[in-house]
């Protein structure tokens, strides 16, 4: 017995890790087999104290009194049959007083479920009054599986102690594993959760960014103290259009992350700062930190970059407003982030036309004060690159990230302002999946269409998408072509018409530069307009891609074909070779 230590199953491990790291001691346990690599792990370890009950019913019971005598987490643990079930009623107890019990039952895998195998037991579905939160861990064999074993452990422990505290079931998945001979636990991250009454943490030394993904936008209080703490702690705010912040720290950073040769440091971080919800700028996620601190009223672990190690449940303006102190003023951090975006967009080559250039060319230029809706997914990417400015305000559905519904949302946000411009812009497959609602009675004259009709779903054509693997495959089926009339010229300029829109089209850049000012002008028109931008060859919108992210290295073969020039021009061909014979030797 003396030669026994800790379980080689890794997702056993974690439990015990981050049991230890959150000091839960109690461990009332009951007879069995199929969690023995936890309890033959634990009873060899001196820091727990593990009590012995064989009837599960009575052991949940001494968990609820251990727990409610001591204010702390009990752990009680049991094999796979019909065990689990006698803990019914005692986790009913522990629920309705809001007793700390954690409920470890192993389980050989839902694989094994419905097939009249012994002792599987499916704990997939629970009463929805014996426990607040139930997970599974589950059998790690990989870095992703530990991830995810690791996050969710973390969840089960934490909301056993959340609002007033509560019972929790982890699901352990086990091979009974022999194997009892590791010495020491590897160390997995062990996430706290503070609360504006807790006492909370210093902020680490070293580069801090804030990151806010989608959010409503910020009043000018909130604006005012995320701008404080960036003075603070010399930090900037990298978002999007659907970030809500108008502030003077921010940063639209997309286009120089996606720069393909040149990994700028500045994208490197000690400690990101994350607000908000669904980001709809994936090249953001390219941003390095070392830790992830969370912050939001909901206080629900939301490991967007696996680096996350603390969660806020607090306003964010609480946050800040603790964090910050007055008359500083550090921006040499967001001064050269600036600089680098100005560098990338002042050598953005000529583009072709296609949704990227449509784009830039509309970004800047948004009347003042309209509202601008952008299509999931190439519409988003391509006005990200961009600044648009500061009193416009910038909408997309990516919370739930689909296609369907982008010209509804705009045009119920219309509804709320009849004076206010809502101009949005959308690639043609969403656009003929919801164009039903063009026809709707309550649509005013305050908005705007652009229709990027390429006549597939060029998302699934660009060679980063998994999908171009298929090549001229994937172009009928994933990509959708030849649907909707196959880039008719004629198909959405009657159904607009038709149905009392203004129409506008252009399949070449003067055409659309010479509807520009007019779809952009402020005036209020009679009609609502549709702008269809016809895209002929699918090649053009992947080449603007592969330029505009590629910026350093076309800004340095131009400047090396100007030094040859100039060498040329200066001492001839007979010079310029030897030069070159001198640099190869």
């Amino acid at each position: 017995m003396n030669n026994m230590f800790y379980t080689d199953e890794r997702n056993t491990q974690i439990v015990i890790f981050l049991l230890k790291a959150n000091n839960i001691r109690n461990i009332v346990t009951s007879p069995g087999t199929t969690h023995m690599c936890f309890v033959g792990s634990v009873q060899h370890d001196p820091f727990f104290k593990v009590y012995s009950c064989v009837d599960e019913r009575s052991a949940a019971y001494i968990a609820c009194g251990i727990a409610a005598e001591s204010n702390e987490p009990v752990v009680i643990t049991c094999t796979g049959a019909t065990a689990s079930r006698n803990y019914y009623s005692a986790l009913t107890e522990a629920y309705y007083r809001k007793l700390p019990i954690i409920a470890i039952t192993a389980h050989q895998g839902n694989d094994r479920l419905g097939h009249l195998l012994e002792q599987n037991i499916d704990r997939r579905r629970l009463p929805y009054d014996i426990v607040k939160l139930s997970v599974e861990a589950v059998y790690v064999e990989n870095k992703r599986d530990e991830h995810y074993c690791t996050i969710e452990v973390n969840k089960a422990i934490l909301e056993s102690m959340r609002h007033g505290g509560g019972p929790v079931h982890i699901n352990l998945f086990t091979r009974y594993s022999r194997n009892f001979t590791v010495k020491e636990i590897p160390p997995v991250t062990s996430i706290k959760r503070y609360t504006g009454y807790d006492s909370l943490p210093q902020i680490p030394s070293g580069r801090i960014a804030i990151f806010i993904g989608s959010h409503k936008l910020f009043t000018e209080e909130e604006t005012q103290v995320i701008d404080q703490f960036c003075a603070t702690y010399d930090a900037v705010v990298f978002c999007d259009h659907t970030s809500g912040y108008k502030g003077k720290y921010k940063v639209q950073f997309a286009l120089c992350l996606t720069q393909q040769f040149n990994e700028t440091d500045l994208g490197k971080v000690d400690l990101l700062i994350h607000i908000g919800e669904v980001s709809g700028d994936a090249t953001l996620k390219r941003i390095r930190c070392k830790e992830v601190w969370r912050i939001n009223e909901d206080g629900e672990i939301r490991d967007t970059w696996g680096k996350l190690s603390t969660v806020f449940e607090m306003p964010e303006s609480y946050f800040f407003n603790h964090y910050s102190t007055i008359n500083t003023n550090k921006s040499s951090y967001y001064e050269s982030c600036i600089e680098l975006y100005n560098k990338c967009t002042s050598n953005i080559p000529e583009l072709p036309l296609s949704t990227i250039w449509v784009a830039q060319q509309i970004a800047m230029d948004l009347p003042k004060g309209c509202s601008y809706h952008m299509g999931i997914w190439s519409s988003l990417r391509s006005f990200n690159y961009f600044n648009t400015p500061n009193n416009t305000n910038g909408n997309c559905n990516v919370g739930g990230f689909g296609i369907d519904g982008n010209i509804s949302t705009l045009i119920g946000a219309s509804l709320c302002n009849p004076e206010k411009l809502y101009i949005g812009m959308i690639g043609d497959l969403a656009f003929f999946y919801d164009m039903n609602i063009l026809g709707n009675r309550h649509v005013g004259n305050n908005v705007r269409i652009i229709v990027v009709n390429n006549g597939r779903g060029n998302e699934m054509r660009y060679n980063f998408s998994p999908a171009s693997a298929l090549g001229e495959g994937g172009k009928l089926y994933l990509a959708a072509a030849g649907h909707f009339g196959n880039q008719s010229k004629k198909l959405v300029k009657h159904y607009a018409e038709d149905l009392g829109y203004e129409y506008l089209s252009a399949s070449s850049k003067e055409e659309f530069l010479n509807h520009k000012k007019y779809f952009l002008s402020e005036n209020m028109y009679e009609r609502p307009i549709v702008f269809e931008v016809f895209i002929a060859d699918e090649k053009d919108e992947q080449e603007a891609y592969q330029l505009i992210s590629s910026i350093k290295k076309q800004t340095s073969s131009i400047l090396k074909m100007k030094v040859k020039s100039v060498i040329k021009n200066t001492i001839g061909e007979k010079g310029t070779s030897l030069i070159k014979n001198i640099i190869k030797k």
